[in-house]
């Protein structure tokens, strides 16, 4: 019994060991790689959508350093359209989102940040396959749940009282009613340990300005020859997001978030992204394409119908903006 708890013991030490010289060994190529910086930064989410990029993309890997693995995410190295670029798929939600985010502004040599992938609808003036490039996006997920009796405290920026909801009409709810705070936002050029309450994160208004030379673009309105969409696609600029942790399905909160928040699109990582970018100083925009209608349809959700569609469209789009964009050093925003 003692020898196989030593064996156990031994192994276990070496994997623990293993870790750090595989790290080391990652850090040791990501300081030759940033020697040929800067880079963009591009983060999707999900297979579905790194698919769409890579299958769009004319990507070119680099020659020596093609990727690098880190905390179990794969940085991948290369040229879109005369652009030096570093690839990560975050995954889902905006704890991912924030420290893939993190991990490419503290390890890399970048210039700025363009993330993009999919989202619900929440504007009926919207389609299925639009591509919308938002002017500003909020946390729509820090939350005061409160009894039904309490007051909402002053710093909440909307109230979603639950029993307005109840059917029929009346009554009350034990639920409650759920306050919506604002984010707690650090940054560079802020003071130490002092935070700025903050609603709504503004993309780079250079590069948002750049982007409304994308309107027009011819999108694609079919999956295949037996399932297309109603309407043609098109991009829309300068409107509303929402993020936060819940995949939004349900009719009577998506028109919620559309009347208090004035949203477009709700997601599960924009937000994140953009927060950390402009928290420790780097220009960002973000790209959604809209794949379902958050709730608003008859019957079950098209994201497993159209999201591949919607993936496609905003990976072509964002090629068409990495081609607008100068190839300098320092991006001026």
């Amino acid at each position: 019994m003692y020898t196989k708890h030593l064996l156990l013991l031994l192994l276990l030490q070496s994997a623990v060991s293993a870790f750090p010289l595989e790290r080391e060994k990652s850090l040791a190529i990501i300081r030759e790689i940033n020697r040929r910086g800067p880079y963009l930064a591009l983060i999707t989410v999900f297979p579905t959508e790194e698919y769409a990029f890579f299958s769009s993309a004319p990507f070119i890997n680099d020659s020596k350093f093609p990727y690098v693995d880190l905390s179990g995410r794969r940085f991948r190295v290369g040229m879109v359209e005369d652009q030096k670029v570093i690839y990560v798929r975050c995954g889902v939600g905006m704890v991912n989102a924030a420290s893939a985010t993190q991990q490419m502004v503290d390890l890399f040599n970048i210039k700025g940040v363009i993330h993009f992938g999919i989202s619900g609808n929440t504007n009926s003036s919207l389609c299925i396959g639009d591509v919308t490039i938002p002017k500003e996006f909020a946390n729509t997920g820090l939350w005061d749940w409160l009894k039904s009796n309490e007051t909402i405290p002053e710093n909440d920026v909307a109230e979603l009282n639950i029993e307005n909801y109840n059917v029929p009409n009346g009554g009350y709810n034990s639920l409650g009613r759920i306050g919506y705070r604002a984010e707690q936002f650090y940054s560079e050029g802020g003071e130490p340990n002092s935070a700025q309450l903050m609603l709504w994160f503004q993309v780079t208004n250079n590069w948002l300005q750049l982007a409304t030379t994308l309107q027009g673009m011819k999108l694609e309105r079919c999956v295949n020859s037996s399932l297309c969409l109603d309407t043609d696609p098109k991009v829309v600029i300068g409107l509303r997001g929402s993020t936060a942790n819940t995949f939004v399905d349900n009719a009577s909160y998506r028109n919620f978030l559309f009347l208090n928040f004035g949203v477009s699109s709700a997601d599960m990582e924009s937000s994140a992204v953009l927060m950390t970018s402009l928290s420790n100083g780097y220009p960002a925009i973000i790209f959604r394409g809209l794949s379902d209608l958050a709730g608003g349809q008859n019957g079950h959700n098209t994201v497993r119908l159209f999201g591949s569609l919607a993936a496609s469209n905003v990976a072509k789009v964002v090629l068409q903006f990495i081609k607008l964009l100068p190839n300098e050093a320092h991006f001026q925003f």
